[in-house]
């Protein structure tokens, strides 16, 4: 599989950089910048790409490359700290000139050599930096300039190192993803086969070579991620699989019977189905700290999980539905934990089980289209995502039964509304939300003081970030009267406006 790997030096979205890379047909994925050389070399890459990073060059504790990089004898890209490190390590000037750049520039190409052949003279291009390139190293040209940027990309064609001071990777760079094509194909000379039937036969290869002949479940969810993954182990091991499906008490409104149809009835996978309200509850009861009701949480699917492979002749495998995104925000060595997922950073250190994680490094809409192709039903497909902590989550505090019914019905009313109005697949995930908090109202002339509910709608590509959804004003007042109306112990219903970030999606 020919592959393009990101260097990570800790820009904020380093992983866009791959996710445009798969885009263009091609894999990639993010390693730590200072990856020993022979690593790389082992994995014998297409070429490299040095991402954006938060320092400056020439700061103290500023992160450095290894000058041996360079001499893979690979195409290398640089973006922004990417390009700038380049540059000082081979010889150039990067100098902090007091003209910063940030938000949209207009580029002039003096050159069209590889990374903008065949692109308009003049464009717009997105910036955000203080330090610039001054001087190119030695044996690069100058092919674009801006305003503030007398080096705003540089390439040296002999060596195949290149470098933009842009971000090619956002939106905002209305020709960016021809830059990184330029790249990719002229470059590097990759050819466009990071399709959905490559991934799934990568992916059977790779489970049969981790499981061979041993007998496997896999934690089932309902949501996608779990089911894809399921589906792609199927194909892989076929009867020596065995899904179990763990009721938690924590999910939405008729939400099990929905699973357990679609696996017994339309893909006939053996299935377990696991009823464990009241043993979650017992070990939620009191906890209101976010982390640790989902270390709470993902501890206690092992346990399941470890005495049903116990039944099963020593299953010791377990398959989970992690993605990429839940990877980097339950933390990585480069990149700070936003929260654990309780398949990544809350599962317990002492496992009995192996993991098989078949979707591990690939985002969500690939995901999306994997199963697809599997056959899996658009209502699965398409299924906004759903935490594995479940309404635990959404409750805000102590998680009490009293509360979960609440949560459920408001919840149910959302999506039913949400729905209706045609909106649905349009956004990335709608939801309610319960704080653990009471208000005074009034109803039919009398005083209540009841619980609000928080509508929570947002727009995505990826979850890494966010927009919050302008649903319409006559779409909102039909669910909050419904919510007030239909749901006893709510007297509120507010709007959170806030998008990802500075916030998260989820409230915990």
């Amino acid at each position: 599989m020919e592959t393009v790997l990101v260097l990570d030096f800790g820009a904020q979205y380093s992983q866009l950089i791959a996710r445009r890379v798969r885009e263009c047909r091609v894999y990639s994925e993010m390693i730590p910048y200072d990856t020993p050389v022979d690593e790389i070399r082992a994995r014998e890459p297409k070429g490299l790409i040095l991402s954006g990073g938060p320092a400056s060059v020439y700061a103290d504790d500023a992160l450095e490359i290894n000058p041996e990089i360079f001499e893979l004898g690979i195409p290398i890209l640089g973006i922004c700290y990417g390009m700038q490190v380049m540059a000082h390590t081979l010889g150039g000037e990067v100098t902090r000139t007091g003209k910063a750049e940030f938000g949209k520039t207009e580029l002039s190409v003096t050159q069209e050599i590889v990374l903008f052949d065949d692109l308009p003279a003049t464009q717009t291009c997105w910036m955000s930096h203080r330090d610039s390139v001054t001087t190119p190293p030695p044996g690069f040209e100058v092919t674009g300039t801006t305003a503030s940027s007398p080096v705003a990309v540089m390439e040296s064609t002999e060596r195949k190192l290149y470098g933009i001071q842009c971000h090619p990777e956002v939106v905002h760079t209305p020709y960016g993803t021809d830059v990184l094509k330029n790249f990719l194909y002229e470059a590097c000379d990759c050819v466009p086969s990071w399709t959905v039937v490559s991934i799934i036969e990568e992916s059977v290869d790779a489970i049969r070579a981790q499981v061979g002949d041993e007998k496997v479940i896999c934690g089932l969810s309902g949501g996608v991620d779990s089911s894809t993954a399921a589906l792609l182990v199927y194909r892989a091991v076929r009867d020596n699989l065995t899904c179990i499906f763990v009721d938690h008490g924590l999910l939405r409104k008729n939400e099990a019977t929905q699973v357990i149809d679609a696996f017994e009835n339309h893909f006939h996978v053996p299935l377990i189905h696991i009823q464990a309200e009241e043993r979650f509850q017992k070990k939620l009861d009191g906890v209101t700290e976010p982390e640790k009701k989902r270390k709470i949480i993902g501890e206690e699917f092992i346990r399941i999980f470890e005495e049903e492979a116990r039944k099963l002749e020593g299953a010791r495998f377990l398959v989970q539905g992690t993605l990429y995104s839940d990877v980097i925000e339950s933390g990585t060595r480069d990149a700070a934990k936003i929260k654990s997922h309780h398949n990544v950073g809350g599962l317990p250190e002492d496992m009995d089980l192996d993991l098989v994680e078949p979707l591990r490094h690939i985002f969500k809409d690939e995901v999306r289209n994997v199963a697809a192709e599997l056959g899996l039903p658009d209502n699965m497909v398409w299924r906004q995502p759903f935490p594995g902590p479940g309404l635990a989550i959404r409750i805000i505090g102590d998680v009490t039964f009293e509360r979960l019914e609440i949560l459920r019905d408001a919840d149910f009313i959302l999506q039913e509304e949400v729905r209706r109005a045609g909106l649905y697949r349009d956004l990335w995930q709608s939801f309610c939300v319960l704080p653990a908090i009471k208000s005074v109202g009034v109803m039919g002339d009398e005083r209540t003081y009841a619980y609000p509910i928080i509508i929570r709608a947002v727009t995505s590509e990826d979850a890494m970030t966010a927009d919050w959804a302008r649903l319409p004003y006559d779409l909102l007042e039909t669910v909050s009267s419904r919510i007030i109306n239909e749901v006893p112990g709510v007297n509120r219903v507010a709007l959170d406006i806030s998008s990802k970030p500075p916030s998260t999606i989820e409230w915990e």
